[in-house]
């Protein structure tokens, strides 16, 4: 037991806002754990002092409180008496306070502080009885010198500890939060919510006195029967605008009367009960509005005739002033209609557009039209429109209806007309307003033409111009006639495309989904669209151009070959397929020594109906191949011109052909930009320039994957792209499973120490260059790390030799499946992206299996290919040992394969749609047995992160349609957590 008068407590304020009690004795400080007890030893809520938590401050030991625990301690001495203390000479200050705070909160003397409102804040204020109020500031005036400079905000945190953990408060709370919706909930209230005024802070008119806004939250009740009103009443024929004071009866609303200050004294005015108020409250309110609308009054005479101007702006401005300062203004029926209700420009199109005489017009085809302006239901034609503009007035009265006619968006809607009348609107505008502005419902616009006739299609979209006169750009409306609507419409659902009749020369059976894409490319044909045939792999987009190509010949008789492109590794399969299934074509195969060159080119050209050539002579013989208007013009494989600064892609561009087709099963390998690329290509313009697009869409889906830009795009590209996936229920291909696996290897101690030293060497460079060489190097070291994980033979450029196979688990493992799967019977293909690699992986292969293993690779001769593809595909040779080694850029496409059954990635692109494109050389139309696809992830490497990674980065490429530049962008953080490696999967 401390002896009498031994201790003395004091306390302090913290910047959090939180006590801090210690204590000391004469013979030094006292602990805190003492402190604890002999403070509240009593004090049953904190369980006797035990969660009352102890602190270090400025070298001192002792408790923290809550401003209410504070409180409690300084405002309740009594039941301190059995304790031996003092209070310090802080303390007295603080104790006044919160004597004076707790017995205004038991007596109920608090209410709503209206200058902490004023300051856009909730919070309380005591009321403290005018005997102790003199005691009470200068206590307060101490404690601020103490860090006390609000001691409401100290009032505040009472009420909300006490509501928060008295049941019994709490629930007279909610019960007084229900009479005066103003107060914060219970549960809102321990965050203190900001309560918003309708106001603005720099402005001191807008401000309601601290009596109106009691009653305004419902604190103080408002004894006045009525209300005071502004009334503005439209005018009647050949008057004005007239603005009146009117008192409405608060009990019944419809109750009006117009207040006239000189007929106050007359019996029958008004409600005997109304006087006692007036004129106090009219003029009072008069006062108000005038110091918030001061153009209402002139000298000491009030406004009460407006002209147009003044009744717009009092409608569209002063009214919203005086209702946020909490004033009642009434206002004429239609205002809250009509002033959302802004003038769209329509453009009706005229009949013949788009008609069967038209069917051929392309996207630059300008449309002929009418135009007609919006204003709700209401369509005003041009004449109209111009004559109701001339009159400059903001409201004008038009059969019946009142219209808002903002002056900057009539100079809008003249100048639109004016460019768009002299520029004229192409089909490609019509195309883009209709596809952005059109709901994104698979089920609209599914009708075509109705039986009834015209069926009248709007699409409204903003400008493209943005508006320097307005906030919002203009709205343009386009009305469809009956021609344009229904093609929009087999554009935006290709199921009602006219079915087109496999040609007599073709020599075999399509499919149904087949033929249905060879009729979308003719019917795309017949109005000058180009189309992207974006099938996966496997379901046969070469066979439905073919068919398409066979019917343009027999039907359209054109009077120039068709060109086709194409990577040079599948020019052979090109080859095969046409003399399949058309064997009546003639084609010309443009490769090699011996191909036709300079202007003998052009004429031995048109003796074909198709001219086979490759990308890269499409660059090297480009004057040759643009002397030529081509009847239709086909790149397989059109992913090749995904990069549009490449010279093959500037040659591509360069040819000139009446019809344009794409086939890929990859539109999109890594970015939005290489669709955009495909799609200039096939219809020039129509997604604008590559800056534009890459501003208005790349940019923002791929930063913040944008859902709204992403459906603009998919309405965008759908037109003109047909994406079919073996999964789809309608293919019904019978197809046999594909089942993929990850094989996961772990690192050799030999590859674990190159490794770090690998990951070092660049960490140690990286901070140290530029961005361009940064982003190279990362390049580099990645494709190092790669080599290492496949065998370190390949990092070390180990020649003369086979290297050993124990040297690498990635190799062992590989072996094995490989034995295994040829006990079976199964035949497999192995694709890796380093053609040494592949030099590495057939020698070995070779020797284990002791017979032959074909390796296809870039510098592989066409003859050769060819062969290698024959014979593994003959299932009666047995002269082989069923390996086909495939480097990925030279076998990842093109190729029919489906004599393999298993499939190994041996070292990974990290790009799946280049992976699984490499994987359906095996799984597509005639394979007959379940595929095993095996992908290698070298554990505790880049590998493993980065295949985690890879699941998670496909939803671009699956959103709009359906390499690694992307891994140099991350920070060096990211990458070191990135390149790590964890030494726990190292062999030891």
């Amino acid at each position: 037991m401390i002896a009498s008068g031994t201790m003395t407590v004091e306390a302090s304020i913290r910047p959090d806002g939180q006590f801090f009690v210690w204590a000391t004795a004469k013979d030094g400080r006292v602990d805190a754990l003492t402190l604890k007890h002999q403070l509240f030893g009593w004090h049953e809520a904190s369980f006797y002092g035990t969660t009352i938590p102890t602190a270090e401050m400025d070298r001192r030991s002792g408790l923290l409180l809550t401003p209410a625990m504070a409180a409690e301690l300084l405002g309740s001495p009594a039941a301190l008496m059995h304790s031996d203390f003092s209070w310090g000479s802080r303390c007295s200050s603080l104790q006044r306070i919160a004597i004076t705070l707790i017995d205004c909160l038991r007596q109920g003397q608090y209410m709503p502080s209206y200058s902490k409102w004023l300051a856009g804040q909730w919070g309380w204020k005591a009321i403290v009885p005018k005997e102790n109020r003199a005691t009470y500031e200068e206590a307060c005036r101490m404690a601020a010198t103490d860090g006390l400079d609000d001691p409401d905000r100290w009032l505040d945190h009472i009420l909300q500890d006490w509501i928060r953990n008295d049941a019994r408060i709490e629930e007279a709370w909610t019960r007084a939060a229900g009479d005066h919706p103003i107060l914060p909930s219970a549960e809102h209230l321990s965050q203190m919510n900001t309560y918003h005024r309708h106001s603005s802070e720099d402005d001191e008119s807008y401000v309601m006195d601290e009596e109106e806004w009691l009653v305004a939250i419902g604190w103080k009740s408002d004894e006045v029967p009525f209300r005071t009103c502004l009334r503005l009443t439209e005018p009647e024929i050949d008057s004005d605008w007239r603005l009146d004071i009117v008192l409405q009866h608060k009990e019944t609303p419809s109750y009006v009367i117009e207040y006239e200050a000189g007929r106050l004294g007359e019996p029958d005015y008004m409600p005997a009960d109304w006087a006692p108020f007036l004129p106090d409250c009219a003029e009072r309110h008069i006062r108000k509005w005038l110091r918030l609308v001061p153009w209402l009054g002139e000298g000491e005479r009030r406004v009460s005739i407006l002209t147009d101007e003044q009744a717009w702006t009092f409608m569209s401005e002063a009214s919203l002033r005086l209702v946020q300062a909490g004033e009642i203004v009434l206002l004429p029926s239609w205002w809250e209609q009509v002033k959302g209700i802004k003038p769209s420009l329509k453009a009706v199109m005229k009949s013949s557009v788009g008609g069967p005489g038209q069917s051929l017009f392309g996207l630059e085809q300008i449309m002929q039209f009418d135009w007609k302006v919006a204003v709700g239901d209401m369509q005003l034609s041009e004449e109209q429109f111009r004559l109701l503009a001339s009159k400059n007035k903001r409201l004008i009265q038009f059969q019946g209806q009142w219209i808002q006619l903002d002056p900057a968006l009539l100079k809008q809607v003249q100048q639109m007309m004016k460019r768009v009348g002299k520029n004229g609107l192409s089909f490609r505008d019509v195309l883009e307003m209709h596809l952005l502005g059109a709901d994104d419902d698979p089920a609209a616009g599914m009708d075509g033409v109705s039986d009834s006739g015209a069926r009248e299609q709007s699409a409204v979209v903003s400008s493209q111009e943005e508006s320097e006169l307005l906030d919002a750009p203009l709205r343009i409306e386009v009305e469809l006639n009956e021609h344009l609507s229904g093609l929009i419409g087999q554009l935006s659902h290709n199921g009602h495309i006219p079915r087109v009749e496999s040609p007599a020369s073709f020599q075999g059976k399509l499919r149904n989904y087949q033929a249905e894409g060879s009729s979308w490319l003719h019917f795309l044909r017949r109005f000058g669209l180009g189309g992207c045939l974006a099938d996966d792999m496997g379901l046969g987009k070469t066979v439905q151009w073919i068919v398409y190509l066979l019917h343009v010949k027999e039907t359209d008789k054109p009077d120039a070959p068709a060109l086709l492109i194409c990577p040079t590794s599948v020019l052979g399969n090109w080859q095969k397929e046409l003399e399949r299934f058309a064997p009546s074509l003639n084609v010309y195969l443009h490769y090699g020594s011996g191909r036709a060159k300079g202007e003998e080119f052009e004429v031995h050209a048109r003796k074909y109906d198709l001219v086979l050539t490759s990308y890269a002579l499409a660059n090297l013989d480009e004057t040759e191949l643009s002397g030529v208007t081509w009847s239709s013009l086909c790149l397989d494989e059109a992913q090749n011109i995904k990069n549009v600064y490449t010279k093959q892609a500037a040659a591509v561009r360069s040819l000139q052909a009446r019809h344009r087709v794409a086939l890929t099963g990859t539109p999109i390998e890594n970015r939005l930009t290489e669709l955009w690329s495909i799609y200039d290509y096939m219809n020039p313009g129509y997604l604008g320039n590559l800056p534009s697009f890459t501003r208005r869409y790349v940019n923002p889906i791929e930063k913040t994957n944008d859902a709204v830009l992403i459906g603009e795009v998919q309405r965008l590209v759908r037109p003109f792209l047909l994406r079919r996936v073996k999964t789809d229920t309608a293919i019904q291909l019978d197809l046999p499973d594909k089942n993929e696996s990850k094989a996961y290897v772990n690192l050799t101690a030999e590859q674990g120490s190159l490794y770090e030293n690998i990951v070092q060497e660049l960490f140690d460079k990286i901070e140290k260059l530029s961005a361009m060489e940064r982003r190279g190097l990362i390049l580099a070291t990645l494709t190092r790390l790669k080599q290492l994980c496949n065998h370190p033979a390949m990092l070390l450029k180990e020649t003369g030799k086979l290297p050993a196979v124990e040297r690498s688990n990635k190799l062992v493992r590989l072996l094995e499946m490989i034995q295994e799967l040829r006990e079976e019977g199964d035949r497999c293909l192995v694709f890796t992206q380093f053609v040494e690699t592949g030099h590495m992986l057939h020698d070995l292969l070779e020797r284990e299996c002791g017979q032959p293993v074909f390796f296809l690779h870039g510098g592989v001769p066409k003859a050769s290919r060819d062969r290698m593809v024959e014979s593994f595909q003959d299932s009666k040779r047995e002269d082989h040992s069923g390996i086909f080694i495939l480097s990925l850029k030279a076998g990842g496409t093109g190729l029919n394969l489906t004599g393999a059954n298993h499939v190994f990635h041996f070292d990974r692109w990290w790009n799946p749609a280049v992976e699984n494109q490499a994987t359906d050389r095996a799984f597509r139309i005639g394979q007959t047995k379940n595929v095993q696809v095996h992908k290698f992830v070298t554990l505790g490497t880049l590998e493993e992160r980065i295949d985690a990674m890879i699941d998670r980065k496909q939803g671009l490429n699956e959103q709009i349609v359906g390499g690694e530049n992307w891994i140099t962008e991350l920070s060096t953080n990211e990458l070191k957590e990135l390149f790590r490696l964890r030494k726990e999967w190292i062999e030891s």
